[in-house]
């Protein structure tokens, strides 16, 4: 026997003896008033029929209330339980698939809302070195691999300051609020050296290693999103041109490497 049926069972025999207590009541103020006597059969037909009719009038009765708090418990457990997996949902859109960072239009949306709020702040622009030979030489498999590994490295690299996501194919992007490009030379530093030391074993136990070429620019308030995702490609593109597995900083295009 459950708890609510013991509950049940418990309110309507309260209530059952308060019906049978308010029938003898009325008996034996009433009958005596017209002049009858309260005899056995009186008696009986006082407990008889509450017992009869107020037990099980009022077992369905609580028993449907019952019924009822438990659906709305069950629909407010279903509520919760759909935006939970709302929620999920949301999040699961906002991501990229194979490396779980933000994708390109939630990245993009997140670095708008950065550089709108003000202050300063650094926009770094990541892309694999030569990434097509990883595929081309080891396959797909391998080179999905080393792009979650490459994810996993800058966003360790970045650390809790910074806002990492995946544009693309081997491209990659960080924003950085509050941090300005003197400060994000270290970040951009950090993570090339955590992609050097990075190595990927092949399922045929070749190593696979990976370089980096960053292109940092800074905002401060009032720059438009454009043009620095424009300075932050031109840096890119020159970290490139120069041999790659450096950083290119827009300031004044001294690289590191």
């Amino acid at each position: 026997m459950t708890a609510s049926t013991r509950a049940i069972i418990l309110k309507a025999s309260l209530a059952t003896l308060l019906s049978i207590a308010a029938s003898l009541a009325l008996a034996l103020t009433v009958v005596p008033m017209l002049g009858g006597v309260v005899d056995g059969t009186a008696w009986l037909m006082c407990i008889l029929c509450p017992l009869l009719i107020a037990w099980p009038a009022s077992a369905w009765q609580f028993r449907q209330a019952q019924r009822l708090k438990d659906a709305h418990g069950e629909i407010a457990r279903l509520h919760d339980e759909l935006s939970a997996t709302h929620e999920a949902l949301l999040e699961r859109a906002r991501r990229d698939g194979l490396t779980g960072l933000l994708n390109r239009e939630s990245f993009l949306a997140e670095l708008e809302k950065a550089v709108a709020a003000g202050g300063e702040g650094t926009l770094l622009f990541i892309d694999a070195d030569h990434f097509k030979q990883v595929n081309d030489r080891f396959g797909h498999p391998v080179g999905d691999d080393a792009l979650r590994r490459l994810a996993r490295t800058i966003v360790e690299a970045v650390g809790e300051g910074g806002l990492s996501g995946r544009l693309g194919g081997e491209e990659f992007a960080v924003c950085l609020p509050q941090i300005d490009l003197s400060e994000a030379r270290a970040v951009a530093k950090r993570i090339l050296d955590a992609v050097r030391r990075l190595r990927i074993e092949t399922p045929g136990g070749a190593a696979v290693s990976l370089t980096v070429s960053i292109g940092a620019a800074g905002w401060a308030g009032g720059m438009m999103l454009a043009h620095l995702i424009a300075e932050a490609d031109a840096q890119l593109y020159r970290a490139k041109m120069q041999g790659r597995n450096r950083a290119v900083c827009a300031s004044n295009m001294a690289a590191v490497a």
